[in-house]
């Protein structure tokens, strides 16, 4: 008898073993194309699936880098610039309440392109920096060859051109650059913040639902969509109380990047796909 429950025991010990395995074998279950966790501080892999080195439109992640430059040019934050129909999109057509003749400060425009990405606070940056629109591309350029991203490419401040791509390696070495920024830091986590405009005040909100959820935190984000990169996320989380990027992107649906970053992080510390009903959460993304 005492033989039969040693034996028992055993089998059972294995069976949840074996099971343990299936689930940690299985994966996180992100339905993103590609995707890439990073430990910020060491750079060792910790998930990944997709080529990293594969160069891909990122969309509004783009807006890290154009961040970077802007804080690299110690321009004045507090200086006021102004919308002009030059910064309008005329790529995809999007729109924002930053009509013409709109004035803000740098830090204002910094601070909606990162944390609600506006296309147009983006451009405005950019066409004001020392030389215009087209010394800042060349300098995003520059900056990236600088940060070790070998298979990127920019050609708007924006990131609305398709041409403008990058690697998910290159993504890991952007986002740990911006996250030394504690500016970079506090803007992209920012829930919302209000500017006037010359239609009156405007409330910008986070592209980012984590950020006004508490079932994740974030320390540094930034979303990306356009039809040719897909829905798209950048961020820094903690994992085992260590800071780790993620890299997400073309997610399939609207809410799927938002869930698989949950997904992946909560695979990351317990082993475990994470339960259905803690999917939830967050109700906008843009």
């Amino acid at each position: 008898m005492a033989m039969m429950q040693v034996i028992r025991r055993v089998a059972v010990g294995f069976l949840l073993g074996m099971w343990l395995s299936f689930a940690h074998a299985a994966g996180p279950g992100v339905r993103s194309e590609a995707y890439l966790a990073v430990d910020a501080q060491t750079l060792a892999v910790l998930a990944q699936h997709g080529n990293p080195e594969e160069p891909r439109p990122i969309a509004s992640i783009t807006k890290l880098l154009t961040a970077l430059v802007v804080l690299d040019a110690q321009q004045p934050l507090d200086e006021r610039i102004t919308i002009t129909h030059a910064d309008y999109d005329r790529i995809k057509g999007t729109r924002s309440p930053l009509s013409a003749g709109t004035q803000l400060t740098r830090s204002e425009a910094l601070k909606v392109a990162l944390m609600a990405s506006d296309n147009r606070a983006a451009m405005a940056l950019a066409r004001h920096y020392p030389g215009g629109q087209a010394a800042f591309v060349r300098a995003m350029n520059v900056k990236a060859k600088m940060l070790g991203m070998r298979h990127s490419r920019f050609v708007d401040p924006a990131g609305l051109s398709p041409e403008n791509v990058a690697s998910m390696a290159d993504l890991v070495r952007l986002v740990r650059a911006a996250y030394q920024h504690p500016l970079i830091r506090d803007y992209s986590t920012q829930e919302e913040t209000v500017v006037r405009t010359r239609s009156g005040l405007v409330r910008f909100r986070s592209t980012n639902a984590l950020v006004r959820n508490d079932s994740m935190p974030v320390a540094l984000q930034k979303t990306g969509y356009t039809r040719e990169a897909g829905r798209c996320l950048a961020l820094v989380t903690p994992v085992k109380g260590r800071p780790t990027i993620f890299v997400l992107l073309n997610s399939w649906g609207k809410y799927t990047r938002i869930a698989d970053a949950k997904r992946l992080r909560y695979w990351l510390e317990t082993g475990k796909p994470l339960p259905a009903r803690a999917q939830q959460g967050g109700r906008r993304t843009g």
